[in-house]
Parts: structure tokens; C-alpha cells; sequence
């Protein structure tokens, strides 16, 4: 098995000088902060994505001291359209806690870094291998792949888990650590992807156990998808004859946490009574001026979107927003998106 990992681990090595990503944002340089930021954002989301945010993020935010002293909303509103937004309250939080417990200094222990909101055990591992040249194993969804497919092991879980997290220490080199870490990933992202994986051009196909068996497609084995179920919710966008619309800040808990949205209720509430019984607004609400789907892991979620004018009213939990300040609010993608077509209809209306 030694021989297997050592070939494993060089092969990898080797590709990487050759075909690996080594002009990343965060690579240049490569420092603790900017590791841990592009790490979070990349939590879930694909390099292509977050290359747009993380230059904008570093712009705003370009050290730590920085991002500790922000407002929640400046964070949120920087990250505003990336999704996930537990992730941009947690980076904030570790801001604030790297600030006052290491003094805006990066801890490279394993368990410390572990400790802090939002990193967990990879992500961890990738800030010391990457930021500190640790050799300190990942096992993120590209590295599952490539390790299941190479050592052909399948399974859905704890143990199979062990075994890849075993697996994933054991080729890990004692040098070029950030070199390696990077090197699986990128194989992961760009090779021995999840559909059409390029075996040809796969620097381990002469041992891959899963490409030799002709199962490549079946590692890593596939967890049972579960039914998202659907929500229907109705969303109010309340404006005023000097085109402000008006927003509530959601709890810091639960979906869009801290982030500025419309009014909604769901489906089954009239619209009328509601506004009449929550804002004291007598209207008569017309038919919806679009209708819009968005997926979350657990659910997908149906909205429709109408638009009520009414006087700005001193006495609403929430503001009054111009179109040209909302996009410098933390907003949700389909509240974004429903104001956008708000304000371009509005517009266009004579």
C-alpha cells in the first residue's frame, strides 16, 4: 500500500506543476486571510463563481482588521448574490474573534482554527496546508472523488468516511503540502470530475482500481436523493410616488439571516387583509407582476411578487430604500432579482 500511495501522491504532484491552477486571486500571495476567505466562499461554490466576490470582497475588505471593524450589513451586502449566508456571519464573527483572542494573527493549530465560527475539520486543514504549508489532509467533495475512485471504495457512512479521512493522511507528503492540497483539488475540479471525468488525461488512470473495473461513474457511491418539497410564498413590494421601496431586515436566524428582504407571506394569506392588518394599508391588490422559482438544499421555493404604492409610514419596523442605494444593501438573489424587474417595469410605465 505504500508503494500505491507514493505513487499516488508523486503522479498527483507532477500533474499539478504541469496543468494545476497556480494563478488562483488567493494564490497571489498566499496569506492566512485570503486563504480563509476564498476557503469559506468556496464552501458549495464553484472557483468561477467566486472569483467576482473574493476581488470585490478584498477590495473592501482587504485584511482582517478591516472586515472585524465592518457593519454585518457591509459583509452581507459584499456577499450579497453568493448564497449561503451563514457563511458570510461566520466569517465576520472569526474576524472579530482572530482580532481580539490572536490578535488579527491566524492561528496554524488544527484545534484552534477548528474552534472558530464556520471551520470545520477540511476547511481547517486546508488553511494550514495552504496558509502554512502544514501537511495537514483535506477531504472536501473533490478530494471524496478522486480517493474513492483510485483505492475503489464505496460506502455512504461513518466508516467509509474514516476510511478516506485515513486515506486522505497517508498520502499527504511531509513537503510541497500546499502544493499537494491544491493538486487534489484541482484534479477533482478539472479531471475526475463528477460527470464525464477525463480519464485519458488522468495522471493516475495506471492505477485507478475504478477505471480498471470500468465503475468510474459508480464512486463515490450516491447517497438516496430525498423530495425537496415546495413553498409557495407571496412577496409585497411596497413603493412610494418618489419610487422608494420599503424592506425589513430579517433575524439573524434562520434563511437570509441579517439580510434585507420584501415583505412575504405565504400563499394561503390574502394579501389585502395582511397589509391592512400589519401596515394599516387599505388597498385592493391586482394580479402579480412576475412569478419566481429558486431552489435551497431542502426546498424549492415559489413567489409570487406584487407591488403596492403606498406613503412612506414613519411607523414601519423597517426603511424606505431609493433604487439607486439597494443594491449596496445585503440582498437575497430573488429579492435582488424582483426588485430589478420592479424598477425596470416601474420605469417603463408611462
Amino acid at each position: 500500500m505504500k508503494r500505491i500511495i507514493k505513487i499516488f501522491t508523486d503522479s498527483l504532484l507532477n500533474w499539478y506543476w504541469e496543468h494545476g491552477r497556480q494563478n488562483l486571486p488567493w494564490q497571489n500571495p498566499y496569506d492566512a486571510y485570503r486563504v480563509w476567505v476564498s476557503e469559506i466562499m468556496l464552501q458549495q461554490t464553484q472557483v468561477k463563481t467566486v472569483i467576482p466576490y473574493f476581488l470585490n470582497f478584498m477590495q473592501r475588505f482587504p485584511d482582517i482588521h478591516t472586515l472585524a471593524q465592518a457593519t454585518l450589513d457591509d459583509v452581507l451586502a459584499a456577499w450579497s448574490g453568493l448564497g449561503y449566508y451563514s457563511r458570510a456571519r461566520n466569517l465576520h464573527r472569526t474576524a472579530q474573534e482572530v482580532v481580539n483572542q490572536y490578535q488579527g494573527i491566524f492561528p496554524e493549530e488544527l484545534s484552534h482554527l477548528q474552534n472558530l465560527p464556520g471551520i470545520g475539520r477540511s476547511t481547517a486543514a486546508a488553511i494550514a496546508s495552504l496558509a502554512f504549508e502544514h501537511p495537514t489532509a483535506i477531504l472536501d467533495g473533490n478530494v471524496k472523488r478522486v480517493l474513492s475512485r483510485y483505492f475503489k471504495i464505496a460506502g455512504t457512512d461513518r466508516t467509509f468516511e474514516t476510511q478516506l479521512w485515513e486515506l486522505a493522511q497517508a498520502c499527504m507528503p511531509e513537503k510541497e503540502c500546499r502544493a499537494y492540497t491544491q493538486a487534489i483539488m484541482d484534479l477533482g475540479a478539472l479531471c475526475c470530475t463528477t460527470h464525464r471525468p477525463n480519464c485519458s488525461l488522468c495522471p493516475l488512470r495506471t492505477d485507478c482500481r475504478a477505471l480498471h473495473a470500468n465503475v468510474v461513474q459508480d464512486y463515490p457511491e450516491k447517497k438516496p436523493k430525498k423530495t425537496r418539497p415546495t413553498r409557495h410564498e407571496q412577496f409585497i413590494v411596497l413603493y412610494s410616488t418618489d419610487h422608494q421601496i420599503y424592506l425589513e431586515q430579517r433575524p439573524l436566524s434562520g434563511i437570509w439571516g441579517g439580510l434585507w428582504c420584501l415583505p412575504s407571506i405565504s400563499q394561503d394569506i390574502d394579501i389585502n387583509k395582511h397589509l391592512n392588518a400589519t401596515y394599516t394599508v387599505t388597498t385592493d391588490c391586482g394580479a402579480p407582476f412576475m412569478i419566481y422559482k429558486h431552489s435551497f438544499t431542502h426546498f424549492h421555493l415559489h413567489i409570487k411578487a406584487y407591488s403596492i404604492q403606498i406613503s412612506p409610514n414613519s411607523t414601519l419596523p423597517g426603511s424606505w430604500y431609493t433604487p439607486s442605494t439597494i443594491d449596496q444593501l445585503g440582498l437575497a438573489k430573488p429579492v435582488k432579482d424582483i426588485i430589478h424587474k420592479f424598477i425596470s417595469l416601474y420605469s417603463n410605465t408611462p
